[in-house]
């Protein structure tokens, strides 16, 4: 044991850049690997709880004030009924802000979907006006308890008497209306009502809801909420921050463990005659083996241990969401098994990794085997030799020859390096998509800028000419949306008609073609798989009582409602109901144009009348990612630096049998030096081209099936810059050809006496 620790200290000693690399490479993935699986936790326990605590609904119906609620409770599979609880949509005021909510009236407290309180009381009959706000709208509003809401157009105040969390779909502004729960009798003048359904087994939530359709009738329905809705909506982007977080560690897990398996491989190569000799005096063959292996995962434990240390004491120090998940995380249940299973694995990993290759050691004969003189794929090409006959520098000859002489080796030098590469192609690739979504929100479904609503006290006409009356609005489309039931009665979807025949919307499209006859209509991926349906497929939904038929002639790019949307134009919807008018406007802005300084002109020029908001994109959520992407690609240089060093050194290695040869042709230290180098800028430059060749269209993939599982659909992925390509290919073959410089120039100046031992 002594003499295999001298061993081990030595090498360390020989390797100290290799093993500090490792070192901090195998930190960097369990890093990474640590905070995917905080960000899961923080994606999917914190509404877990929630949904827990207040016993939260499955299913939430949202119906006309005259639907018999009662009949719900009868069903098969209904275990608990919330309500009916009254509602109405109003618009309130606070600070400034303005937001879209619906009242809820109530007189107790709910028993099934019940809201937990955060700060304040419950509703009291004392205070009459009194409400509670769900959370995220609160913050919306910078409302707190005691605060008082002022609803725009009347002279009615409300005043926030709590602040709860609820396990149903939060506030959007422009997309989702808050949550506001009051008293009956603030509710005067109900438009509708909400139930909720509390089933025994969740996994029967769609055919519950067609049941409950079927009791009430469909022309009673306005809009189904589920459960898993909810969830997905409270997951967000943290759930895919996490997935890109995951994936990238494993992938540099596996890059690590190939870059430990080359540099053992190599060092072995380079050590025969010394295991040889350990093995002569004495040394089994499973104390050599042991001899790399207590060695590498030595280096493993202490970067493994070392990251699991840092996240614990400084994780949820990390600014941003990031910071947030860490300390949420932390709190949870599971927490102490991941912070030990994730490093151990990692350790695992490497450590099998490195006993294929060690294994390789404890098999080397006690006796040194004599290499061939000159092996048979040593001999020049015919290229190459043609090459030198026309004056072709013999370094770059030789170099390119050396590079590709051992056919299985190089391509595993290649192989090695180029995985690491690989994966910062893909990196690269999400970080342009992301930018895309800002610089270019008209190619990724976001064509306009800013969403307005108008109050009754505005005609059409009249608020039309309002919004394009501003000298940054290049056009406002009109439009509607409403919720309308699949066929089969299981689920709604948002049925929009935007903009007119005359001034058509302009939708994103990836596939088909845009809509542009009456009944034609254009699909997020999102309804096209919800319905099973493909473009040109004709599909019918349900809005009230009214059938809607419509024809899917394209497939538009949708970040909003998971893309289970189905979009027409406004004239299309005016055919089914003639008196149908506008209830929002779509507003496209000049390019370079302020959306929140024209937000605020509009606010003031409607006095009241407009609620602007601007559109949210999806890119805002994954800010995180570019700090996640650039941490990835630091930990992926580290490892592809590993490898590097590691070909160079088995180039220097091998080629010191080539070393009285190359100078009995003449060849000068300086030539036999670019020889090395050469040898090891071409390795690098054939892994760079084959990762962009593999990694690029890997990327689109991956990207596009994110953008499918989310339901944005295909068609998002972004491709690099060719500077960028090109700057990463410049940059790892001059780095490889630097790195090689130093050691080349050495063994080309080696003493003669150095260079027959060498060979001996």
């Amino acid at each position: 044991m002594r003499a295999t620790l001298r061993w081990a200290h030595s090498d360390l000693r020989t390797h100290r850049g290799e093993a500090l690399f490792l070192v901090l490479a195998t930190a960097g993935i369990v890093v990474s690997l640590l905070l995917a699986t905080a960000l899961f936790g923080y994606a999917t326990n914190p509404w877990q709880r929630v949904f827990a605590q207040a016993h939260g609904a499955h299913v939430t119906l949202h119906t006309t004030a005259a639907a018999d609620a009662g009949k719900l409770a009868e069903l098969d599979g209904v275990e608990a009924v919330a309500g009916p609880y009254p509602t109405a949509s109003v618009t309130v005021a606070s600070r400034g802000s303005r937001a879209d909510v619906q009242l809820r009236g109530t007189a107790e407290l709910p028993g099934v979907g019940r809201p937990l309180l955060t700060s304040g009381q419950w509703l009291d009959p004392a205070t009459p006006d009194g409400v509670v706000l769900e959370s995220r709208l609160a913050r919306a509003l910078l409302a707190a308890p005691g605060d008082t809401l002022t609803v725009p157009g009347t002279a009615r105040t409300l005043t926030v008497v709590g602040v709860a969390d609820s396990a149903e779909p939060r506030y959007r502004p422009g997309e989702q209306p808050g949550l506001v729960w009051a008293l009956p009798s603030a509710v005067a003048d109900p438009g509708g009502q909400v139930i909720g359904l509390r089933l025994t087994d969740p996994g029967d939530t769609g055919y519950a809801v067609q049941r409950a359709v079927t009791v009430l009738g469909a022309g009673a329905i306005g809009e189904v909420a589920t459960w898993q809705q909810a969830r997905a909506e409270a997951q967000g982007d943290n759930r895919l921050l996490g997935q890109v977080l995951g994936l990238f560690g494993l992938g540099a897990l596996i890059a690590a463990g190939f870059a430990v398996h080359g540099a053992i491989g190599t060092r072995i190569r380079g050590h025969l005659r010394d295991i040889s000799i350990l093995k002569a005096i004495g040394f089994t063959p499973g104390q050599v083996v042991r001899v790399f292996l207590i060695q590498h995962l030595g280096y493993a434990l202490l970067g493994a241990v070392a990251a699991a240390v840092l996240m614990e004491a400084l994780g949820s120090g990390i600014p941003g969401r990031l910071g947030d998940a860490v300390g949420v995380w932390q709190g949870l249940p599971g927490h102490t098994v991941a912070l030990f299973a994730v490093p151990v694995a990692a350790v695992l990993l490497i450590g099998a990794t490195t006993g294929l290759a060690a294994w390789r050691a404890g098999r080397v004969p006690p006796v040194p085997v004599p290499r061939p003189a000159a092996p048979p794929a040593g001999r020049l090409t015919g290229v190459a030799r043609r090459a030198l006959g026309v004056r072709v520098p013999p370094a770059l000859v030789l170099g390119w020859h050396k590079a590709f002489t051992r056919r299985p080796r190089s391509l595993g030098a290649v192989a090695r390096l180029a995985l690491p590469l690989l994966l910062i192609v893909v990196a690269m690739s999400a970080w342009t998509t992301i930018d895309r979504f800002h610089s270019e929100p008209e190619r990724m479904g976001l064509p306009t800028a800013l969403s307005v609503r108008a109050d009754a006290g505005l005609g059409e006409a009249e608020a039309r000419a309002l919004l394009e009356r501003d000298p940054q609005v290049a056009a406002a489309y009109p439009g509607t949306e409403v919720a309308a039931l699949v066929p089969g009665q299981t689920a709604t979807i948002a049925l929009r008609g935007l903009g007119t025949q005359q001034e058509p919307y302009p939708f994103t499209l990836a596939e088909g073609r845009a809509a542009r006859g009456s009944d034609e209509a254009v699909a997020g991926q999102g309804l096209l798989d919800l319905l099973h349906v493909r473009v040109g497929d004709w599909v019918r939904v349900t809005v009230g009582d009214r059938p809607q038929i419509l024809h899917i002639v394209g497939r538009s790019i949708e970040p909003e409602n998971a893309g289970r949307v189905i979009s027409t134009s406004l004239d299309t919807l005016r055919a089914n109901d003639p008196g149908l008018r506008p209830t929002l406007y779509q507003l496209r802005l000049d390019p370079g144009a302020d959306p929140q300084a024209v937000a605020d002109r509009l606010t003031a020029a409607g006095r009241g009348h407009l609620d602007v908001h601007t559109v949210t994109n999806p890119a805002d959520g994954l800010s995180p990612l570019r700090a996640v992407v650039l941490g990835l690609i630091a930990v992926l240089a580290l490892i592809g630096l590993i490898e590097l060093l590691t070909a160079i050194g088995g180039t220097v290695r091998e080629g010191e049998r080539d070393l009285l040869a190359l100078k009995a042709i003449g060849l000068s230290p300086r030539q036999i030096t670019a020889v090395t180098v050469t040898a090891t800028a071409c390795t690098a430059l054939a892994a760079v081209l084959a990762a962009m060749a593999l990694g690029l269209p890997l990327a689109h993939w991956l990207i596009d099936a994110q953008g499918r599982s989310s339901g944005i659909g295909a068609g998002i992925a972004q491709g690099p810059p060719a500077v960028l390509l090109l700057l990463l290919a410049v940059a790892a073959v001059l780095g490889a050809a630097a790195l090689a410089a130093l050691p080349a120039a050495r063994a080309a100046r080696r003493r003669l006496a150095d260079t027959l031992s060498a060979v001996a």
